[in-house]
C-alpha cells in the first residue's frame, strides 16, 4: 500500500507571497496544495510545519476525506482561517494525487463535466470614470462576458480596488497601509459611476461590483436599491458577513443580487445565509474553506436552496487553487461565474499551470490531477517579503472594515 513519504513547505515571492504544500507518496507521486493566507502566510507556513507535517508521513494518500476528519475534528481547535487554509492545502494535495493515480483530471473524478467552460469576470478600475470606462473598454475586446467595475471615490485615496500597476496587489508595503474612507462620499459616488458603465456599454454582458465590506445593512440597502436599473450580476460583501441576520435587512429593500463568502472558512459560517436564501452567490473558495472536500460541500448545499458559486479568485491565491477552482466549477451544477486575474509573469515562472482562458471563460487541464507544476529552483530567487494588507480609518480616525 502506498503511503505519505514526506510533505514540503515552500514559502516563496514570484509577484507576491506563496505558500505551497507538496506530498510525496511512497510511489514517488507528487501532489500540490495552496496554504497562501494573504498577510498572514508564515503563520500557514509554520500551522503547516510544527502541527500537520508530522501527522500526515505513513498516512494513506488514498483516505482522503478521512484525513480532512482526522484534521478538523481531531484537532479540537476549529475553524478560522490559519487552521481551514492548512487543512485546505493537504486536502488539494491529495486530490490532485488521486488523479494522477487514477490517470484522470480532478474533474472527472468530481463527476465529470456540468458544462463546456468556466465564465469569468474581470477587474475593471480606474482612477476617475473616464479611466474606468477605457479599463471597461479593454476587457470586453479581451472577450470577457462579465467584468467588475471599480473607481476612485474623488477626493478619498483610499478606495479600494483601483489598480495602481499591471497587476491589483493590496498587500503591497511592510506595514500596514493606512487608507482614508468615507461612506457618505463613496454611496455618492459609486452608483453614478456604474450608471456611466452602462450608459456608454449597455446590457449586454454582466457587471458587477465590490463593495468589499464597507457599509452597515441599512446602508447596503440603499446602495442596492439605488442601483437596481444598472442590473447588477452582484453586489459582493455588502456588510461585514460575521452577522448573517444582517442579510435579512438587506434582502427586505432590494432586489440587486448579493454575493459574499470570501473571507468564510466553513459551511456553518454560510449555513444560515444559504438556507434561508439571504445571497444569492457563495464566494467560499478551495484555499480558506478547507479544500476540495469541503468546498464541495458548501455548494452542494447551495444548490439545494438556488444558490450559485462564485469563487474568489484573486491574485492572492496561487495558480494551485486557480487549477483546483476550475475542476470544481466545471463539475457543480449550481456553479454562477467565478472570479479571474492574470498572475504576474514571476508567480508563472514558478508555477506550471494547464489552466487556458479563451472567449471570457477557463478551462481545466486535461492532465491527471490538478495539471500543475511547482518549480522548486525557480521559487529559490524570489524569496519571502513579508507584506500587509492595508487598514482603513474613516476621516474622524476610527478604524472601519477594510
Amino acid at each position: 500500500m502506498s503511503t505519505i513519504e514526506r510533505a514540503e513547505v515552500f514559502v516563496a515571492s514570484p509577484g507576491r507571497n506563496f505558500v505551497t504544500l507538496r506530498i510525496t507518496t511512497s510511489d514517488g507521486v507528487t501532489g500540490l496544495g495552496d496554504a497562501t493566507l494573504n498577510g498572514r502566510e508564515l503563520a500557514v507556513a509554520a500551522y503547516l510545519r510544527e502541527h500537520v507535517v508530522p501527522l500526515l508521513v505513513g498516512r494513506d494518500p488514498a483516505r482522503i476525506e478521512d484525513t480532512w476528519q482526522y484534521f478538523y475534528r481531531g484537532a479540537y481547535w476549529r475553524r478560522g482561517p490559519v487552521t481551514m487554509t492548512a487543512i485546505a492545502a493537504v486536502d488539494t494535495a491529495l486530490w490532485d494525487i488521486k488523479g494522477k493515480v487514477a490517470g484522470l483530471p480532478v474533474y472527472q473524478l468530481l463527476g465529470g463535466r456540468s458544462r463546456d467552460a468556466v465564465m469569468v469576470y474581470a477587474h475593471a478600475s480606474g482612477t476617475d470614470v473616464p479611466s474606468l470606462l477605457d479599463d471597461v473598454a479593454r476587457f470586453r475586446d479581451l472577450g470577457y462576458r462579465a467584468v467588475r467595475a471599480q473607481a476612485a471615490v474623488p477626493d478619498v485615496g483610499g478606495t479600494y480596488g483601483v489598480r495602481k500597476g499591471s497587476v491589483y496587489e493590496p498587500a503591497a508595503s511592510a506595514l500596514p497601509d493606512e487608507q482614508p474612507w468615507s461612506t457618505e462620499a463613496y454611496l455618492d459616488f459609486a452608483p453614478t459611476y456604474l450608471e456611466a458603465v452602462r450608459d456608454r456599454f449597455g446590457f449586454d454582458f454582466h457587471l458587477l461590483h465590490d463593495v468589499h465590506h464597507r457599509l452597515t445593512p441599512i446602508e447596503a440597502a440603499r446602495f442596492g436599491k439605488r442601483v437596481e436599473d444598472c442590473r447588477l450580476f452582484w453586489m459582493e460583501d455588502p456588510t461585514p458577513a460575521e452577522d448573517q441576520e444582517a442579510f435579512r435587512l438587506i434582502r427586505q429593500h432590494t432586489t440587486t443580487p448579493i454575493a459574499v463568502g470570501e473571507a468564510l472558512t466553513s459551511i456553518w459560517d454560510v449555513q444560515r445565509l444559504i438556507t434561508e436564501q439571504l445571497i444569492d452567490y457563495v464566494r467560499t473558495t478551495v484555499v480558506h474553506a478547507g479544500g476540495i472536500t469541503h468546498l464541495r460541500r458548501i455548494f452542494d448545499l447551495a444548490a439545494l436552496h438556488q444558490v450559485r458559486t462564485g469563487s474568489h479568485g484573486a491574485t492572492d491565491l496561487s495558480p494551485v487553487t486557480l487549477a483546483a477552482a476550475v475542476h470544481l466549477d466545471v463539475a457543480v451544477p449550481n456553479f454562477g461565474i467565478q472570479e479571474y486575474m492574470e498572475h504576474a509573469p514571476e508567480t508563472m515562472e514558478v508555477f506550471r499551470s494547464g489552466v487556458r482562458f479563451a472567449d471570457g471563460a477557463l478551462q481545466p487541464s486535461e492532465a491527471p490531477g490538478l495539471g500543475v507544476e511547482y518549480d522548486e529552483k525557480a521559487a529559490e530567487r524570489f524569496p519571502y517579503e513579508g507584506r500587509y494588507l492595508p487598514v482603513a480609518r474613516r476621516l474622524d480616525g476610527s478604524v472601519h472594515d477594510w
